[in-house]
């Protein structure tokens, strides 16, 4: 079972990271051609509210309640299973259809009372069909995983990355006109959504063409969806009210894009260019969360769900989960934190966007950065609880959280911290988390964190320490110009030295955890 375990981890490792490659590449492209400005912030805007379902229904609340039922149904009546996942995706798809069709109804109607000049809203209306599709995605996903096959859902954010870097890159060189080819190119991006969601639900549906079964008998399929909307019911509800934080936030960084500079009558503290660098410094800290921790937690969760009765294998299963995602999450933390600005300068620099937007990126990337360890621990304690059917109680700490959170927003943004206050907020509530769920998890398992976790967390901590040393050193080796070559070659070394440093004194120490990454035994 661990081996099936490393080699998921190893299929959705390497696909999540080639993904999150071009990812890079994406953002980079659009933050060149479109920098850091009103325009840019509409659309990451726009971006987020399909985002915020498909973490809610697709990767969310309904996925993980789905997801154990399906796969023990699929062990026991392949039938019935064949007959839940019919009867559950056609009414995700309806009930998503409906809200979309509202959705771009109140849209236009808040269009017209402005005169249908506000960019932000058309690309809300542009990009909102996307919503469905990508849900319908994950969760289409989610049975290829229960079948074993990691491959299609990790990969299919590449159609989406590249439906986008090729409708910017056209669209920005189809007029001479600077203005016009920015306009162009966003609203090609919007376009580009929905078609790479069509794409990725044509690639799931033809992944499981010879294995899904699809069998339309709601009567037969009645009793196990109850029992996935019981489940996942109050955990909707919620999750609802945690992606509500997350479009709190977006809301707050967003506010003079909609609004004004002013609020009641004060200075705004932040300006119309803050959604975009907060969302670039989003995407950089959750490359290394989404290659690895994410990626172990997506391949353990089946796992875990297959041996919810069986303690000793489950407590087995979720330590070695643990010291993975500690492994990398910790030196991931340090290192990502020391090489903020050459890595923000190497992905996003160049044409609109200033070496001023990089600065701004790499301090908002340095509060989210202290906490990756955190959030990677918190996707694997989220799961064990998802996998024991205790899903109330990772959704009331969350829920907790999205107080905290807002809180520390609203307050911290007026401070000397700025914009920056976005990513302390997060990042302090994860580490909160993170005990809590820890607590949590304590309820299920005897002991979720023994001698091996505690050892294993100490050698990362000391090895994360003096590969921080060493490659704080090493940054003044090269002395570059704060251009993109200078920024790729400090961003080299740094990360050269910071990997080997970690590898060799992994290996001295003889961590087994360097073995379960590199897929050995």
């Amino acid at each position: 079972m661990p081996d099936r375990i490393e080699s998921n981890t190893r299929t959705v490792m390497v696909l999540t990271a080639f993904s999150r490659v071009t990812g890079l590449v994406r953002d980079g492209v659009l933050s060149r051609v479109l920098g850091a400005n009103q325009l840019t912030s509409a659309f990451w805007f726009a971006f987020l509210i399909p985002n915020l379902f498909r973490r809610l229904f697709g990767e969310g609340a309904l996925t993980a309640a789905f997801l154990p039922v399906y796969a023990k149904l699929r062990d026991r009546d392949p039938q019935q299973a064949a007959q839940l996942a019919t009867l559950m995706i056609a009414g995700l798809m309806t009930g998503l259809g409906v809200l979309v069709l509202l959705g771009e109804a109140v849209l236009f109607f808040v269009s017209a009372a402005r005169n249908h000049d506000d960019i932000a809203i058309w690309l809300m209306m542009i990009t909102l069909p996307y919503m469905p599709l990508v849900c319908l995605a994950a969760v289409l996903g989610a049975m290829l995983q229960v079948m074993g096959r990691f491959g299609p859902p990790a990969a299919a954010p590449l159609l989406l990355n590249g439906a986008i870097i090729i409708a910017v890159t056209t669209m920005a060189w189809t007029t001479t006109d600077h203005e016009q080819a920015r306009l162009l190119s966003v609203v090609g991006a919007a376009v580009a959504m929905v078609v790479a969601g069509l794409l990725q639900v044509g690639w799931m549906l033809w992944s499981l063409r010879d294995r899904a079964g699809w069998n339309w008998n709601p009567l037969a399929a009645m009793p196990p969806l109850k029992r996935v909307w019981r489940t996942s019911l109050p955990m909707i509800l919620g999750l609802g009210v945690l992606q509500l934080n997350t479009f709190l936030d977006g809301l707050i960084a967003s506010y003079p894009v909609f609004g004004s500079d002013t609020i009641l009558g004060a200075t705004y503290p932040l300006d119309d260019g803050t959604m975009t660098i907060i969302s670039y410094a989003q995407r950089l800290y959750q490359f290394p969360l989404g290659v690895f921790a994410i990626s172990v937690a997506t391949a353990i969760y089946p796992v875990l769900a297959r041996q919810s009765d069986d303690e000793r294998s489950f407590t087995d299963t979720l330590r070695r989960g643990l010291r993975m995602v500690l492994f990398i999450g910790v030196p991931a933390s340090v290192g990502l934190a020391l090489v903020r600005e050459p890595l923000a300068a190497c992905i996003l620099q160049g044409g609109e966007f200033t070496v001023d937007d990089v600065h701004r990126v790499g301090a908002v990337l340095l509060g989210y950065a202290t906490a990756i360890w955190a959030y990677s621990m918190n996707q694997v304690f989220t799961r064990s609880c998802y996998a024991k059917t205790d899903m109330m109680t990772p959704v009331r700490i969350a829920m907790g959280m999205v107080v905290l959170n807002l809180i520390l927003n609203i307050t911290l943004i007026w401070t000397p911290l700025g914009e920056t206050a976005l990513a302390w907020s997060t990042a302090i509530c994860a580490i909160l988390q993170c005990l809590l769920l820890l607590r949590a998890t304590g309820r299920h398992v005897s002991h979720p964190i023994d001698a091996t976790v505690v050892a294993t967390a100490v050698r990362v901590v000391v090895l994360s320490a003096a590969m921080g040393a060493i490659v704080a050193w090493s940054s003044t080796w090269v002395d570059t110009d704060d251009d993109i070559v200078g920024s790729i070659v400090r961003l080299a070394v740094m990360v050269g030295v910071g990997g080997g440093v970690y590898a060799v004194g992994a290996r001295m120490l003889r961590m087994p955890e360097l073995r379960w990454s590199l897929g050995r035994r």
